[in-house]
Formats: structure tokens, C-alpha cells, sequence
């Protein structure tokens, strides 16, 4: 039977408790709080905020290397669509967001890292109604990058088709907190021993991979994105675009499987891994089944762009 204790003795147990992943937490802030912390124990976000009970909620993730956080102006401008479109708005002004993501990330005290900005309904009960959270929550956390190694580029990583159904075209272009399709896709590669899952729309289109866009390579040459009305347009893709300036044709278009049996390459573009070569796909090779040179070409471009443009802290 549990016992029913005063503040400080639950405030003792509270530190003593397990945390999984502290190490790799560098830094965070709380607006309810209004300062940065740097104990992990003591990052917490209440059981009745929205954003957690019922998913209410935007978030963003940016990268940042030699203290160079890349890509600001485009995650904030997304982020504060999705926020829009959920009729949702931060407790202070997005500038002040911004600002405070460099403060938290200085704080971190690490040259390498990400950063994960989070808005929700705030707290305020366990009902479903937005009326119930007064004030909206805001939550930044950096933590620790581990970059895959340059050998890990060099060989390329497998995929294949999920299970998991794309998201609804509505949801699928909000970057909200509720991720569990992306999480079962994610969960279905780990069991079947592949590296990253891509899902296709109810008419048979290539979708996104579980956090990154997905594009190829097609017979002809072309860099073919999807149409990315089943997908959320990501940052790094966009900037892969104007980084190529012109020197190879860029078509969005529906993307099939047969498509994919046919393209000289298929890569992933994301925050994470700017960008990754996808070598085999359902088990068969992609083009000559190497990385090809538009992706290693993006991924040499992606992270030159890092350190003359990423806004220094």
C-alpha cells in the first residue's frame, strides 16, 4: 500500500527516483518557473498539462554544431503554424521563444547538441476542453547529439514499407505532440531489424519516414520530392532544395514503389542526419545499392551550411 507523505518527504523520493537518459540532458526551462535548470530530476511537466494527457500540443527540434543552432527562422515560422493551426500560442512572444533556445542551448555548455522547444495547452485539468488550461506551457530542453559516424554515411542504411498507415492530411502538416503512429513505425523497423520505416497515403503514395522526408533520385536524373499532402514539410528538405541552387531539376510528385525500383537513388533528409542514403529498400537493393552523389552531395552541402549560416550562441 503506498504511503501518503508531507512535500518534502515526496520532494525526497522525487530525487532519489530512477531517471533514464540523465546523461544526456543538458540543460532546460520551464516558463511557469522562468529560469534554466541543469538537473535533470527536476524536469518535469505536470500530469494535467494538456500536452500530455491529451497530446494538445506543437513541438520542434533544432541541431546545433559548434555552438552554430541551425535553422532557426524556418522551424519557428513551422512551429508557429502548427501552433496556429491548433488555435494555440506560446505564454510569451515568439522572439522571446527564440531567444530563450539559445539561452538554454549557451547553457548546456556543449559545443554539439539538439534542442526540443515544446508548447502546450498548459495545466489547468484532466478534461478534454482547451477552456480548462488558462496559461499555455513552455518547455525547452537541450540535450546531448551523437552523430553516426562518417563510416555509417559511407555505407548507407536500409528501409522499408510500414504497416502504419500515413496520417491524415490535416494532421500530417501540424508537427503536434502526438507522434504515436510514428512511434509504432519506428517500433515495427527495431523488430524487423531495419533501420528506418516509410509509409505510404490511402492512394498508394510515399508519405515521410517516422521523423524525416523521404525523396529519390528517379531514372531520369531528377531530384523527386513527394507531393507531402500526407506529410510535414521538413526543414532540411526545403534548404536541401535551394542548396542544390539550380544545378539538378526538382520535381514534386507522387512517388509509388514502382518508382522506387526503377531510382538511381533514395535518401533521407532530416534534422538529425541532414542527409542518409537509403541503399536497399524492402530488402532490395536501390539503384546500384551505394550511396549515390546527390545524397552525399547534400550531405557535404548540409553541413557547410551549418557552419557559415547556423546562428552562433
Amino acid at each position: 500500500m503506498a504511503d501518503i507523505v508531507d512535500a518534502k518527504t515526496y520532494l525526497d523520493r522525487l530525487l532519489a527516483a530512477p531517471r533514464p537518459g540523465a546523461d544526456g540532458v543538458l540543460a532546460f526551462y520551464d516558463h511557469r518557473i522562468g529560469v534554466i535548470g541543469k538537473d535533470p530530476r527536476l524536469m518535469l511537466i505536470p500530469l494535467d498539462d494538456h500536452l500530455v494527457h491529451r497530446g494538445d500540443g506543437v513541438f520542434e527540434t533544432l541541431k546545433y554544431l559548434g555552438r552554430r543552432l541551425y535553422q532557426i527562422e524556418p522551424h519557428f515560422t513551422r512551429m508557429e503554424r502548427s501552433a496556429a493551426a491548433i488555435h494555440l500560442a506560446p505564454p510569451c512572444s515568439w522572439e522571446e521563444v527564440a531567444a530563450l533556445t539559445l539561452e538554454v542551448c549557451r547553457a548546456g555548455g556543449v559545443d554539439d547538441g539538439m534542442v526540443r522547444v515544446l508548447i502546450g495547452r498548459g495545466p489547468g485539468g484532466f478534461g478534454i476542453d482547451p477552456a480548462e488550461c488558462p496559461t499555455p506551457s513552455l518547455t525547452i530542453v537541450a540535450y546531448g547529439f551523437h552523430a553516426r559516424p562518417a563510416a555509417a554515411f559511407a555505407k548507407g542504411v536500409t528501409a522499408f514499407r510500414t504497416s502504419i498507415p500515413a496520417k491524415q492530411n490535416y494532421l500530417a502538416r501540424i508537427k503536434s505532440i502526438d507522434y504515436l503512429p510514428n512511434v509504432l513505425m519506428k517500433r515495427e523497423a527495431t523488430q524487423r531489424g531495419e533501420d528506418y520505416p516509410v509509409c505510404y497515403d490511402d492512394k498508394g503514395f510515399l508519405a515521410e519516414g517516422a521523423t524525416e522526408n523521404i525523396c529519390i533520385v528517379d531514372a531520369a536524373g531528377r531530384f523527386v520530392v513527394p507531393e507531402l499532402t500526407n506529410a510535414l514539410t521538413g526543414t532540411t528538405l526545403l534548404r536541401a532544395i535551394e542548396l542544390l541552387d539550380g544545378e539538378i531539376e526538382v520535381v514534386f510528385t507522387g512517388i509509388r514503389e514502382e518508382d522506387i525500383a526503377t531510382a538511381k537513388e533514395m535518401f533521407i533528409l532530416g534534422t538529425t542526419n541532414d542527409c542518409l542514403s537509403i541503399v536497399r529498400y524492402n530488402g532490395a537493393p536501390v539503384g546500384n545499392g551505394q550511396p549515390g552523389p546527390v545524397s552525399l552531395l547534400l550531405k557535404e552541402r548540409i553541413e557547410a551550411d551549418i557552419a557559415a549560416s547556423g546562428t552562433a550562441f
